[in-house]
């Protein structure tokens, strides 16, 4: 891993020549610092280093990103020629990013979960950076790989999440002391929110359709390459079709867990770590039968797996993680799935710490093509977490207080029951806090088909993140939406750069009259508006849900 550093600093060390100018020992300084990560991110107020000169081409590919003088640094350190198109920039400022995490894995050691003297401990900040820097470098190593032949909302989804794992790192580490490898990690973050920036406006800049020209002339087009005789996407295979809608006896071969030992597992964490280990590159069913399961699972990377109860209320998973009780919020979920695929069918995932000890997450999903489905999700303060990737909910209950569904997902909730629930004293409650951080992210939240349902002073959102978007259409909304629809976050509302759209509600919250009147509030979507924010625009889902057998709505419609 250590030869992309060194590979880029040699370069920049060897003189060149044609028109790349001579690079003084500050901007040699200043890259090698940059390289290893050690050192703050430029931010677009600085000056660039003396006697650098930034090629036309660059500057020109740059000038539309976030960071325009990162961007050219980390150009410049890459490119073995003055001239490139904006598709090699593009592959050249992914290329940088990875080559930073993968110097900084080597920097920064793995913490270990247990202390011998005091046992297991509780996930800390560090815990969370390192997962997190580990899966930015897979997501990034995808957009890469062109034998995964990936799609344009593919690789806007997979740099969306890398650059929103950053900021949920930088969120974690305000729990951590300060320390050498607390600055270290926070540098990195800091570093690579905005080269993924970077990336993402490069994408945008380059257009999908030149970034994807070759692979789709190749072989008569990617419909021919990507769909197999029966419709259904090469990468799905035959197992996986339709299982959400099957019955036990037609899902085949599959694990048991059962508390009175006459499954394969008496645990649903065992069962996950036997079906991680065994896993070929299919998907492994894990029947949990109906009982009160206290266990804090994660479902990890690299494993594809149905989890599918008895029902709502049968089979109950329930944990009590909480900030307060000292967990990062990231750490807190009863369930995290973080594997790509993962489905949740007939359960209740619940998190019981209660409103008095804040962050307290019940789900927590950075799945990307994920769906959950006939669940129940149950807790208070930050009960959902849909962290990062496309997502799927379909009649599933929802329950919390404050900012109850969060994240930074592009996600998609259709037939869902939505309750918010009386918390502490004086308490009002935000059904959702979206995180986008970034005008180039396509994630978002939207709500469509549900029943929001629930206890007096209640938001439909506020946002947590400058570009906070969602949307509710098609929904009813009770009386206990507050008239003026929206919150302000504390410290300032971001009004400008939101999104929050409304699109044909119903019911005695529905009314837009009184909502407050900030640019970045549409309480009337228009058709084409709200269409951007259905299954097939937003998450793509007709490309990937036929294959599940869940049940949803591509569009408007019916």
């Amino acid at each position: 891993m250590r030869f992309f550093a060194t590979r880029s600093i040699r370069q920049w060390l060897i003189p060149m020549d044609g028109d790349q100018s001579v690079r003084s020992l500050a901007s040699w300084a200043w890259l090698l610092c940059l390289l290893l990560a050690l050192c703050p991110a430029q931010s677009s107020s600085s000056s660039h280093p003396s006697n650098l000169t930034i090629p036309s081409a660059i500057a020109s590919s740059c000038k539309n990103t976030l960071y325009p003088l990162s961007c050219e640094h980390e150009l410049l350190s890459m490119a073995t020629s003055p001239s490139h198109t904006v598709r090699e920039h593009f592959d050249l400022s992914v290329q940088f990013a990875m080559n930073q995490i993968q110097s900084a894995l080597l920097l920064v050691q793995k913490p270990n979960p247990i202390k011998k003297e005091a046992g297991p401990q509780l996930p800390t900040g560090m815990d969370d950076c390192f997962e997190l820097l580990t899966d930015s470098l897979k997501q990034l190593s995808d957009v890469m790989d062109t034998k995964k032949d990936p799609t344009p909302d593919d690789i806007q989804t997979w740099l969306s999440a890398s650059l929103t794992s950053q900021g949920t790192c930088l969120d974690s580490l305000s729990t951590v002391n300060s320390g050498k490898e607390k600055d270290l990690m926070a540098a990195l973050a800091n570093n690579l929110t905005e080269f993924i920036s970077n990336s993402l406006a490069l994408y945008k800049a380059s257009g999908a359709t030149e970034l994807t020209k070759k692979k789709r002339t190749a072989g008569g087009g990617r419909n021919r390459k990507l769909l197999s005789d029966d419709h259904f996407p090469a990468w799905v295979s035959a197992g996986d079709r339709k299982l959400l809608e099957a019955s036990l006896d037609e899902m085949g071969e599959r694990l048991v867990v059962a508390q009175d030992g006459t499954g394969t597992h008496t645990t649903i964490g065992d069962a996950i770590a036997f079906a991680s280990l065994a896993a070929n590159g299919g998907r492994s069913v894990i029947h949990v039968t109906a009982g009160m399961y206290s266990e804090n699972l994660k479902v990890p990377g690299g494993s594809k797996i149905l989890l599918v109860g008895d029902g709502k209320g049968k089979t109950v998973v329930t944990g009590h993680k909480s900030v307060k009780g000292g967990s990062t919020t990231f750490g807190s979920a009863t369930l995290a799935a973080t594997s790509d695929g993962v489905m949740v069918r007939d359960m209740t995932i619940e998190n019981t710490a209660g409103p008095e000890n804040h962050q307290a997450v019940a789900l927590l999903v950075k799945s990307d093509r994920s769906v959950i489905y006939r669940c129940a999700i149950v807790g208070y303060q930050d009960t959902l977490y849909t962290h990062s990737g496309r997502q799927f909910y379909r009649d599933t209950d929802i329950y919390g207080t404050v900012d109850f569904i969060f994240g930074n997902s592009a996600a998609v909730f259709q037939n869902c029951n939505i309750f918010p629930r009386k918390g502490g004293s004086g308490q009002k409650n935000y059904i959702t806090a979206q995180g986008r951080s970034d005008p180039n992210q396509n994630t978002g939240i939207s709500i469509q088909r549900c029943r929001i349902q629930g206890s007096s002073d209640t938001f439909l959102g506020r946002p947590w993140k400058k570009y906070s978007r969602t949307v509710f259409m098609q929904s009813f909304l009770d009386n206990s939406i507050d008239s003026s629809g929206w919150a302000a976050w504390a410290g300032g509302s971001n009004s400008n750069s939101l999104f929050y759209g409304e699109y044909m509600n119903s019911g005695p919250g529905a009314g837009t009259g009184g909502r407050v009147r900030w640019p970045g509030v549409h309480p009337a979507l228009s058709v084409a508006e709200a269409s951007k924010f259905t299954v097939a625009e937003f998450i793509a889902g007709t490309s990937w849900l036929p294959s599940t057998g869940v049940e949803f709505n591509s569009g408007l419609g019916a």
